[in-house]
């Protein structure tokens, strides 16, 4: 099915065919399971961890913290905080190394307010 999509570039709206959108969108399954390839089910506890308890604890998450609710030793901990923060993405850590961001929430103050149905809120990345 082709179609059209509206474009807005400045004041000026204008119609594109919708081909080379539709195409990019089936690409993202392929690229998304490459870019996790790396992760191993406990890189994924790591970052989810740090994604629900970050609105819930409303500051930065220390490794430490991490570590201990997770039980993982802290040098584990670490090593797959390292992981996940070279893929850029994942998460980012402050010059303290406590995880600040982790998409798609940061305690990092930014023009993007999320509140969830459990009432917590945070920032958005």
């Amino acid at each position: 099915m082709s179609g059209t999509l509206l474009v807005g570039t400045g004041s000026e709206v204008r119609s594109v065919p919708d081909d080379d959108f539709l195409q990019a969108i089936a690409r993202i399954p392929a690229r998304m399971a490459s870019r996790l390839a790396f992760m191993t089910q406990d890189h994924h506890t790591v970052r989810n961890f740090a994604v629900v308890d970050m609105p819930r604890q409303r500051k930065p998450l220390s490794p430490g913290h991490i570590a201990n609710v997770a039980g993982m030793d802290l040098p584990y901990v670490s090593t797959l905080l390292s992981d996940l923060e070279k893929r850029l993405f994942f998460l980012v850590r402050d010059s303290s190394g406590n995880v600040n961001w982790a998409f798609p929430v940061t305690c990092t103050t930014t023009p993007h307010r999320l509140k969830f149905s459990t009432g917590e809120s945070i920032f958005g990345a």
